[in-house]
């Protein structure tokens, strides 16, 4: 393995998990504004780890609904690392306990920094740091983010609930070249916003997601 590529992976997934723990302080900071404590609100981002569905649920709850829509919800955006495990399980060639570390960390972006490289070596070295990176910050932004919320007035004032469309749209962007991806975003976003008067917080997205997941099998 070159030193030179490993270091600069390392240095793209640290740098991945910096820019990841900047929006996570505008989860820490709408999490709390929706009613959730601190300490709440720090062990959805220890232990569910997911950021769309941690924006999702907290999102649910602040529009009115109850805990259980907002898990629900939460459940099924998350559903989709259970894919990516799949994709990265016989890339990481993981077993016992250091295969429960690396099921926590299968997010996009650790998925995208272990496919990303030429080797099967680089990819775990992607794999690990990208993980391990935004896993570190996103928890630290998440505690910043909420001590910060108690004090104010609304997280919206500041366009912290921006700070997430804005990363995924950065992520989805390379991906949207030809026909094809540009025709299953139209068709989704336009499912999403139809039914957003008809329907509860939350079933939207996952309207979207079912009509992007059908196309895609088609």
């Amino acid at each position: 393995m070159d030193q030179r590529e490993r270091r600069g992976i390392i240095r793209d997934g640290i740098g991945v998990g910096i820019a990841t723990g900047a929006y996570g302080v505008s989860f820490g900071a709408i999490s709390v504004a929706a009613g959730l404590s601190v300490l709440q609100t720090c062990a959805l981002s220890l232990l569910m780890f997911t950021g769309a569905s941690q924006f999702a649920f907290v999102g649910v709850i602040n529009g009115g609904g109850g805990a259980f829509a907002g898990a629900a919800t939460a459940v099924l955006l998350g559903s989709r690392n259970a894919l990516y495990g799949l994709r990265l399980s016989p890339l990481l060639g993981l077993g016992g306990p250091r295969k429960a570390v690396a099921a926590q960390l299968v997010i996009d972006e650790s998925t995208a920094m272990a496919i990303r490289p030429p080797t099967p070596e680089l990819g775990r070295v992607g794999f690990w740091s990208a993980g391990l990176g935004v896993y570190v910050f996103w928890n630290l932004g998440t505690l910043m983010g909420a001590l910060a919320g108690e004090v104010l007035p609304s997280p919206r004032t500041l366009g912290l609930d921006a700070a997430v469309p804005a990363a995924f749209l950065a992520l989805l962007a390379p991906r949207m070249r030809g026909r094809e991806p540009w025709t299953v975003a139209l068709v989704a976003a336009a499912v999403a916003l139809l039914s957003v008067p008809f329907v509860p917080a939350g079933v939207p997205v996952l309207l979207a997601a079912g009509v992007a997941i059908v196309m895609g099998v088609r």
